[in-house]
């Protein structure tokens, strides 16, 4: 994992974890280009440990091990510690890197995380759940979404007898139906070799895969979202939410653009809580399988949703509501734009269906508003009963000669008014106080 680069398959798809593939190698190298020093690891999975000091054979890609060593583990411990000296401006980046491991640690509640600065400072990040969402498959690649130069890839390294074969052994969804009717629609014998093809064959092949609209959706299976339990246990942990806080989490059902797939899930937040810790406004977290987005903000497909595709006053959601936004997407490819991988492209599928994510979890964020506003409502009301009622039983009474009546029954009948669920909350927020004024 440290001591050597990785490759993807060209050949199967899986969501992975990582913006390039390269983090844990790439750290260990920038450090080994800039310092010239080993790295220090230790990883157990709850038997001995395991320590190492190493670096990367570069010309070789594979790992230099100076030192290997196993020492007991009587506490058991679980987990992977690595420490790496590299060059680099601390104070100018500290506050990102702090800010990287906090969302982070915001999408897999099931991690503990610790790290310790070069000032010494220790930072942990404890898990909330031990609960993880399940693991990816693999799957053949869906028509739509080859190239191809992948296509020449799969020719020269996989066998099969004829074309017809050949799409229905390579590419999910293809059945021998659907096999025949896009070759036809190709132009292609289906009893022709695939090593017999031409490169313009090729190109055909390729070009008729983004017309042919026959195909099944792809499959989903390769895929793994976080959920809502567990992106819900994520962000109450980071964010220290309360019982006088609102959150809405919604992951929607998978869709696809160009043939690949993708889920995208988003939570919407507010309360006293983000007031004092966000203020007023929205603040907005991406993610892309599970990769905090933390660059180029306004840039992005997910910007764009939030600020500019949604009417959030629909929501009774004022321009000073403290909100936070939360939006990840996980797919076998996600569309970024730029070659720094830190916003997605305005993909029209996916601007959808982040817009329709966010939108169902602020329904859920203008139920809370509306109630507070009633709760609101209701105890301005029973306070002018509190404070009047009383007198015009006394005045009323000594202008009927009798003595002052009970009022404390009809007090409660009109404090009834107020719905359990509501009454159990005992002060109005700030947000809806200063709205209400």
């Amino acid at each position: 994992v440290f001591g050597q680069v990785f490759y993807g398959s060209k050949y199967e798809l899986k969501q992975a974890r990582g913006t390039f593939g390269l983090g844990g190698t790439m750290a260990v190298m920038y450090g080994q280009i800039t310092t010239h020093e080993p790295v220090k690891i230790a990883s157990s999975t709850g038997g001995k440990i395991h320590e190492f000091v190493m670096n990367i054979d570069i010309q070789n890609n594979r790992a230099n091990i100076f030192k290997h060593t196993v020492k007991e583990n009587p506490t058991k411990w679980r987990g992977t510690a690595i420490e790496i000296q590299m060059d680099g401006d601390y104070s100018r980046i500290m506050y990102r890197l702090i800010e990287y491991l906090k969302q982070t640690a915001m999408v897999v509640p099931y991690a503990d995380i610790t790290y310790v600065d070069p000032r010494g400072r220790l930072y942990k990040f404890e898990r909330g759940t031990t609960k993880m969402p399940p693991l990816p498959e693999s799957v053949l690649p869906h028509p739509h979404g080859v190239d191809v130069e992948t296509f020449k890839r799969l020719i020269a390294t996989k066998k099969a007898k004829n074309m017809k074969d050949f799409m229905m052994d390579n590419f999910q969804g293809v059945g021998a139906i659907t096999a025949e009717r896009f070759l036809e629609m190709a132009e292609i014998s289906q009893k022709t070799k695939p090593k017999k093809l031409t490169p313009e064959d090729i190109v055909r092949i390729v070009r008729t895969t983004k017309e042919y609209n026959k195909f099944k959706r792809p499959i989903a299976s390769c895929l793994s979202p976080i959920g809502e339990e567990l992106l819900e246990t994520g962000i109450t942990k980071e964010l220290a939410l309360t019982e006088e806080d609102y959150i809405k989490v919604v992951t929607r059902k998978p869709s696809t653009y160009l043939g690949y797939p993708f889920i995208v899930e988003a939570a919407v937040v507010t309360g006293r809580t983000i007031r004092k810790t966000h203020g007023s406004g929205i603040t907005l977290y991406r993610f892309a399988n599970r990769i905090p987005l933390l660059f180029d903000e306004g840039s992005g497909v997910i910007w764009k949703a939030a600020n500019k595709n949604i009417n959030w006053k629909t929501y009774r959601i004022e321009s000073d509501t403290p909100l936070v936004i939360v939006v990840h997407i996980c797919s076998t490819k996600i569309p970024y734009k730029s070659v720094g991988k830190e916003f997605m492209a305005d993909q029209p599928e996916v601007e959808k269906e982040v817009t329709n994510a966010i939108r169902e979890a602020a329904r859920g964020v203008r139920g809370f508003m509306s109630r507070r506003h009633r709760i609101a409502r209701e105890k301005r009301r029973l306070n002018i009963f509190n404070k009047f009622l009383p007198k015009i039983a006394e005045f009323s009474a000594r202008l009927a000669e009798r003595e002052p009546p009970n009022i404390d029954k009809l007090l409660s009948l009109v404090s009834a008014d107020i719905p359990e669920v509501e009454k159990k909350l005992e002060e109005v927020p700030e947000i809806v106080e200063e709205s209400s004024e």
